[in-house]
C-alpha cells in the first residue's frame, strides 16, 4: 500500500458556487478539519489528483488554494476541542 503523508489543505474561494464545489472536492480527501482548512492523509497520486480537481473548480485570478505537508517527525498537537488527525486503514474517495 502506498505511503500517505499528512497535509493541511486550505482555500479561500470568493464566489459561492465555486466555494461549494471546492468544499465537495476537499471533503473527498479529508480526515478532519473545519471551515476552509482540512487535514488530509494523501499519497503522491492522491495529492496530484486533489490539486487537479481543485484547479478545475477555482478561478486562479480570484481564489486561493494551499496544500502544506506536515513533517512526519513532528507530532501533531491539537488544542481546545480539536481532535488529532488519525490515518485510518482506508480512505474513501468518490
Amino acid at each position: 500500500m502506498p505511503q500517505r503523508q499528512l497535509f493541511l489543505a486550505a482555500y479561500d474561494v470568493r464566489e459561492p458556487k465555486r466555494l461549494q464545489k471546492a468544499l465537495h472536492v476537499l471533503r473527498d480527501y479529508t480526515c478532519g478539519g473545519q471551515k476552509s482548512v482540512f487535514e488530509c492523509y494523501l499519497t503522491v497520486a492522491e495529492r496530484q489528483r486533489l490539486i487537479s480537481r481543485v484547479l478545475t473548480v477555482i478561478d486562479e485570478s480570484e481564489d486561493f488554494f494551499l496544500i502544506v505537508p506536515l513533517r512526519q517527525s513532528s507530532p501533531v498537537r491539537a488544542i481546545g476541542t480539536a481532535t488529532p488527525p488519525a490515518d485510518d486503514n482506508f480512505l474513501y474517495i468518490g
